[in-house]
């Protein structure tokens, strides 16, 4: 169980930091925020980013062994990681259309699984 609350609180933690990272670059868009200012666009940001917080420290401390979870530090850190592409990823496609996935980015992607496993291995 705690394996799976771990990740989903790691897949909430990133949802808000993604957003809070880029999705101010979609403002200028946006009725209302197109016109505002870096500091009114860096404190939305932080306040998106607070939730983050709620999500990732809870994360980490039922994730980390030494609080009785399952994952080393080494490996939260690397499942956080491809949480954070695979975010960012579904975030680029359905928010920036116009940003395309080639293939230098899937090799990478698998890369980047292939950390996971690896971190695993005893």
């Amino acid at each position: 169980m705690k394996p799976l609350v771990t990740i989903g609180l790691l897949v909430l933690s990133n949802t808000f930091m993604t957003l809070a990272w880029y999705g101010h670059l979609r403002y200028s868009e946006m009725k209302g925020f197109a016109k505002l200012s870096l500091l009114s666009v860096i404190l939305i940001s932080w306040g998106i980013a607070l939730f983050e917080y709620f999500f990732q420290v809870p994360a980490n401390r039922i994730g980390y062994k030494a609080y009785g979870g399952p994952f080393t530090l080494v490996q939260l850190k690397v499942i956080q990681e491809v949480i954070t592409l695979v975010i960012f990823t579904l975030f680029t496609l359905v928010a920036f259309r116009n940003e395309s996935l080639k293939l230098n980015h899937l090799i990478a992607f698998i890369f980047l699984v292939l950390a996971v496993y690896f971190v695993f291995r005893d």
